[in-house]
């Protein structure tokens, strides 16, 4: 499987970026001259028009950005534009590496991720009344009898 991104990739992602950029540009740009010239009616029908084409331009930039960015972060089989199940695993194994990653990294930074080692406690039952006894214990906690290992002691 792939370990990196490929530079064709990396291009697409990065042209995509800078298209939804200007198109954010210019789509805000139609607030800031409605703003500065409102209330002014001169060549209203020209300035609407430009307006529109940047407003309606900066959308389309923004949709078709986000398009080829997608394209260029997941692949073109891990976007869903080709459909091949085996080549989107490939496509999306880099983010895929990434996120296992960083649950690993979550795991062990809460240390829920650590097997904790657990130690073996052995009880030894009491035979009058059978209640369980540290292995060490010569009498019975309970009955105050000999235990079997505090007999044989």
């Amino acid at each position: 499987m792939a370990q990196q991104i490929s530079e064709k990739r990396q291009t697409a992602y990065y042209i995509g970026m800078g298209m939804m950029i200007l198109g954010g540009i210019l789509f805000l740009s139609t607030f800031l001259t409605f703003a500065l010239h409102f209330g002014d009616f001169s060549n209203f029908e020209s300035n609407a028009k430009s307006d529109i084409f940047r407003a309606f331009g900066g959308m389309g930039l923004i949709i078709a950005g986000s398009f080829i960015r997608g394209i260029g972060a997941r692949g073109l089989a891990g976007s869903g534009v080709v459909l091949d199940p085996a080549k989107a695993r490939e496509d999306l194994e880099p983010y895929s590496r990434m996120a296992g990653g960083m649950v690993k990294d979550a795991l062990e930074e809460t240390g829920l991720g650590q097997a904790k080692a657990t130690e073996t406690i052995v009880k030894i039952r009491c035979q009058s009344c059978g209640s369980l006894n540290a292995e060490n214990a010569n009498f019975c906690q309970k009955c105050g009898k000999p235990t079997r290992s505090g007999a044989n002691a």
